[in-house]
């Protein structure tokens, strides 16, 4: 395959750089992980050996050649959401969000956010040219509806997620701004109403928890001792870090993890593990990976060879942008709680492997896009 241009071109084609950025986040991920409940790290060990086996096999599949099967991602995603909600699902931390099946469980809707940003990479580009057309618009808003009804019974955060990515992929795909600038013009106000009125008492949109969240991030002392609890425990805890942090793995009884101050530290939480333990510098160590890999994402994207590629590498960049900066929100107060792990850091080997799924088509964009070129 690369007979003329040797080892060399294979190098100059393949994006190291991003596998690099990847595997150093994921590897500050397991430490912070095993300080934050030290029996899961090994899991997480495991989960990133099968996620960079995953990465490295689909960034050598022509990415031309799966969003053939457009039409069968779709339904095959379709599929496992609706079994979530049937007796395959599994119930964990009062949330139905995964499956089990023999001794294998993991979260459909994690994936489910790879395989719509394939789905929609391939159905922007069949439409490209007639994207701006009312018919279009109305047939993609149905075809986003539905997994997003299936998801939002299992978990809202996801829910919102994968509403920002259908934003962002049409958006890309070249959405009029004229259109853009409508709804936003309806969706601010729209925001606005649906706050006050989820906050009321006979509110019937949320369910309780829910709506308590809400309540608990926009009055945190009412709450303090409740729903907002570990948001406040988080926010302490990356202040008590300041500069260098209290250490790695420290074992000051007061800390988060070893006061129990957060539950499931190693997930949601996770970056308030990092601002306690490694302080303000390891915080931004992280933020600036995950910038990074957003960044490196985004720019393959810009020079992707077609729609389709540009599509899946920006929807990915997208993707880690802006749901690093939710759970990292989360982690300091500035959004409500929400149930998003930290990509390539939180605990989770569903998040995990389908983010390396993710990385991986956008190494094969720009490995197609080159090798194009280099022809």
């Amino acid at each position: 395959m690369y007979k003329q241009h040797g080892i060399r071109g294979f190098i100059k084609d393949y994006d190291f750089k991003l596998i690099f950025l990847v595997l150093a986040l994921t590897v500050l991920g397991i430490f912070a992980i095993g300080s934050a409940k030290q029996e899961v790290q090994g899991r997480q060990v495991l989960g990133m050996a099968l996620s960079i086996f995953v990465m490295v096999v689909v960034s050598f599949v022509d990415y031309h050649f799966v969003l053939k099967l457009y039409q069968l991602i779709y339904a095959v995603n379709l599929v496992l959401l609706g079994l979530v909600l049937s007796p395959l699902g599994y119930n964990a931390g009062g949330a139905q969000r995964w499956l089990k099946i023999g001794g294998i469980r993991f979260q459909p809707s994690e994936l489910a956010k790879i395989l719509l940003i394939l789905f929609f990479a391939q159905f922007i580009m069949l439409n490209r040219e007639r994207l701006n057309n009312f018919g279009i618009i109305l047939l993609s808003l149905l075809l986003i509806a539905v997994p997003m009804v299936l998801v939002v019974k299992e978990d809202l955060s996801t829910t919102i997620m994968i509403a920002i990515l259908y934003c962002i992929m049409m958006y890309l795909g070249g959405l009029s701004y004229k259109l853009i600038l409508a709804v936003l013009a309806i969706t601010v106000p729209v925001s606005v109403i649906f706050l006050t009125i989820v906050i009321q008492p006979d509110q019937e949109i949320l369910k309780e928890y829910q709506q308590k969240r809400i309540l608990a991030w926009l009055y945190p002392e009412e709450y303090k001792d409740t729903e907002a609890y570990q948001q406040n425990n988080s926010m302490m805890a990356i202040g008590s870090g300041q500069l260098l942090g209290k250490g790695y793995n420290t074992n000051e009884i007061s800390s988060v993890k070893n006061g129990n101050f957060i539950s499931e530290a190693q997930t949601d939480f996770i970056f308030a593990v990092v601002g306690e333990e490694w302080g303000f510098l390891g915080s931004c160590l992280i933020i600036i990976l995950e910038f990074l890999i957003a960044l490196e994402c985004a720019l393959i994207g810009w020079k992707a060879r077609d729609m389709a590629g540009h599509v899946i590498a920006g929807g990915i960049a997208g993707l880690v942008c802006f749901q690093s900066f939710i759970n990292m929100g989360v982690a300091t107060g500035l959004v409500p709680n929400t149930g998003l792990p930290l990509p390539f850091v939180s605990y989770g080997l569903t998040s995990l492997v389908s983010m390396y799924l993710g990385i991986g088509f956008v190494l094969n964009v720009k490995w197609v896009s080159r090798r194009a070129r280099n022809d």
